[in-house]
């Protein structure tokens, strides 16, 4: 494989602008993207405000610079555009953790219940469910269920178990996780926070890794003061309105370059090193050059899945 130089960067972002351009093409990026990716693109976010992008966008062409469940939900919100993802193996360990077939047999099993499930499943999943979330809105959604309902919770086990601590039901959940979700334990947590004792600690629901530490302070294995769940937005304003200050972080690590980019001389520690996602940093500038370029890859779901996918979808955005 052939590096990318740091000299070539500047050259491949005006080439992907141009072609953008060209092709009547919005760049949406996840916020667990490549620095040189999240600067061309035209919407940088997490997965509930990408959604939310996708829908209300203009442009024919959207290329989707994340994995590949973020791409599907695209095309499912824009049936009439045309959905381009630089790489098809961009995939998500969490997403592969439960297939369609296992959750009709798992809703065979308990007839009558509510499925919920979390935004990192495929569109297939999506079109079994009755609700999809996203980790800041995963409370919410559940207290819109009526309380004598069974809910069926998939497939982030830590998720689950962090919104039965908030929300006081009893869930049932699948046992899946995101592949960055070991390398986070208590202890680690702590020896971190004691080596930056004037630290806040920064939990962002919307990763994956990052459901674990919410179950530990909800728990009570973590230390819950000086500890904020923030959303992208909320984790950037509150980095803004305190520059100079201190922060161990516990998301992607993906996401401390547009805090830093928000805040240059605030202090960030990742809370753990390990929550870096291969998939997410699949993407590369010449992916995305050459599908522009090129008008690949396109993804596409079939349309009785797309249908049926939308409506817990929609529900999703609509509970924000």
């Amino acid at each position: 494989m052939t590096l990318l130089s740091l000299d070539n960067i500047p050259a491949l972002q005006d080439e992907v602008r141009a072609l953008a351009a060209e092709r009547g093409a919005v760049i949406l990026a996840h916020n667990y993207q490549l620095p040189e990716i999240q600067e061309v693109a035209d919407y940088v976010g997490d997965s509930l405000g990408l959604s939310r992008q996708a829908a209300a966008t203009d442009a024919s062409t959207i290329v989707f610079c994340g994995v590949h469940f973020t791409a599907e939900t695209a095309a499912i919100l824009s049936p009439e555009k045309t959905v381009l993802i630089p790489d098809l193996k961009a995939g998500c360990s969490l997403a592969s953790s439960i297939t369609a077939d296992q959750l009709r047999k798992w809703k065979a099993e308990h007839p009558g219940a509510v499925v919920v499930s979390y935004v990192n499943t495929t569109a297939a999943v999506k079109a079994e469910s009755d609700y999809c979330c996203t980790s800041g809105n995963a409370k919410a959604v559940v207290e819109s269920i009526p309380q004598e309902r069974e809910v069926l919770f998939l497939p982030d086990l830590y998720l689950g178990l962090w919104v039965e601590r908030v929300t006081g039901r009893r869930l049932t959940i699948w046992l899946g996780e995101c592949h960055v979700h070991a390398g986070i334990r208590p202890a680690d947590i702590e020896r971190t926070r004691a080596e930056h004792p004037g630290a806040e600690f920064l939990i962002h629901p919307e990763c994956g890794c990052s459901t674990q530490a919410m179950e530990y302070v909800a728990s009570g294995d973590v230390e819950s003061e000086g500890v904020h769940m923030l959303s992208t937005s909320g984790m950037l304003e509150h980095v803004q309105s305190h520059p100079k200050g201190e922060f161990i972080v516990a998301t992607e690590t993906g996401m401390l370059y547009p805090l830093q980019q928000a805040a240059p001389q605030a202090r960030l520690i990742e809370a753990n090193r390990m929550a870096f996602c291969k998939y997410m940093k699949m993407i590369t500038l010449p992916k995305l050059r050459d599908s522009l370029r090129e008008m690949k890859v396109e993804v596409k779901v079939p349309a009785e899945i797309a249908a049926q996918a939308r409506v817990p979808i929609e529900r999703m955005v609509a509970i924000g």
